[in-house]
């Protein structure tokens, strides 16, 4: 059987946030620049936290609202994220933006490693989202229809997440 949207979120989540966790430490533990304009770092991780209370619920909700009825053997279409990526996103988007300040480039500015704190730690927040939050969303809406939730064909980063459901 497929994982649900639930395990989905869940395990998706939680190694986004290890992930994120591990590239802040790492960031912290390397270079003293990470920890450069704390102000401005915690400043922007507020906002992420706060943008994905907001935002995370509302679009999860809107998922499940635009759910459908699967057939039998259609549960579990959706192709799930290979979890081995996770990393490597996260690793790609913080080289993305301190690798400007390592080269020393002219205009390189706000770019930096202190930047590249603000992706692990928003990849760490966007995770826990995932994991407890959104997954909370889809489990209370879960008991009260009785369904189970799994993703379909056609999600993507910008329409957002299909789902189609079972009943239990």
């Amino acid at each position: 059987m497929a994982s649900t949207y639930r395990q989905r979120l869940r395990r998706e989540g939680a190694v986004l946030a290890a992930t994120g966790a591990a590239g802040s430490a790492a960031l912290l533990a390397a270079t003293e620049d990470a920890a450069r304009w704390p102000l401005n770092t915690a400043g922007q991780l507020v906002l992420v936290g706060g943008l994905l209370g907001w935002l995370g619920p509302r679009s999860a909700r809107r998922a499940i609202e635009g759910a459908q009825p699967l057939r039998q053997g259609m549960e579990g279409s959706g192709e799930p994220t290979p979890l081995w990526q996770l990393p490597l996103i996260v690793a790609g988007l913080s080289a993305a933006v301190a690798l400007p300040r390592f080269t020393d480039l002219p205009g390189s500015g706000l770019a930096g490693y202190d930047a590249a704190l603000r992706v692990t730690g928003g990849c760490l927040l966007v995770g826990l989202a995932q994991a407890v939050l959104l997954e909370r969303v889809v489990a209370r809406d879960e008991a009260r229809r009785g369904r189970r939730y799994v993703r379909i064909p056609g999600s993507c980063l910008v329409r957002g997440t299909r789902l189609g459901f079972t009943e239990r």
